[in-house]
């Protein structure tokens, strides 16, 4: 599974890229830290999904997906790219899969140190939860770098978006079904027939959204013109 994206890694994280899964620990060491020092208490199975796993990753995820195609761009490799056998859609989707996988395995990284260290939870749906929310800001970041053609203004788009999310839902507290961030477990005085069916809006709409987003960006980046003007 490595092998076929080792190469876009390199492109987009460098050399090191095996690096970048490892930085989203660093978010539950200073939670641990916090905890020894009696700083917070302890967490809940309901803040695995975003507060100890999908945030961090998150922001990972923003900072990928701004570069893989703006990345190009700032870069000056993008008319490069141009030239690729098979079209420039072969380059975003290796690129894209790359991200992917960095991701996966971070997510991984984050759920064993959560599970061990700091609080059990249900495994399948806390991480495919977690999984959406990341995939869904890291094809946002790609889509606004696009819009914007920078790399810095996408993922500071993107990453107010995140924000704004964690702002309109007091971080949580409040579960919104349009949200990328919706977790089935912090949702209050809800029964099973309505948390099945908020849960399957809210998976099939923000699957369907990701995949807007990304065949719109690769529409755009294919737009030699429009990427190369300016």
């Amino acid at each position: 599974m490595i092998a076929p994206v080792h190469l876009p890694a390199v492109l987009l994280a460098g050399r090191r890229w095996w690096l970048l899964p490892l930085s989203p620990a660093l978010w539950l060491l200073a939670q641990a830290g916090l905890l020894i020092a009696g700083g917070r208490p302890s967490f809940e199975p309901a803040a695995a999904q975003n507060i100890l796993i999908g945030l961090p990753v998150a922001v990972l995820g923003v900072f990928l997906g701004g570069r893989i195609v703006a990345g190009e761009l700032d870069e000056r490799t993008l008319e490069v790219a141009y030239t690729v056998p098979g079209g420039t859609r072969r380059v975003w989707i290796g690129k894209l899969a790359a991200a992917c996988l960095m991701l996966l395995l971070a997510l991984g990284l984050m759920a064993i140190l959560t599970f061990a260290f700091f609080t059990p939870f249900p495994v399948v749906q806390t991480l495919y939860g977690a999984f959406q929310g990341v995939i869904f800001y890291l094809a946002a970041s790609m889509g606004m770098s696009t819009l914007f053609r920078s790399q810095a203004t996408g993922a500071l788009a993107a990453g107010g978006i995140l924000a704004l999310n964690g702002w309109i839902t007091a971080s949580g507290a409040s579960q919104l079904r349009v949200s990328p961030l919706w977790n089935p477990l912090a949702v209050e005085g809800a029964d099973a027939e309505q948390l099945l069916a908020m849960g399957l809006q809210n998976r099939i709409g923000i699957a369907l959204a990701i995949a807007a987003i990304v065949a719109l960006t690769f529409a755009r980046a294919e737009r030699r013109e429009t990427m190369l003007s300016g």
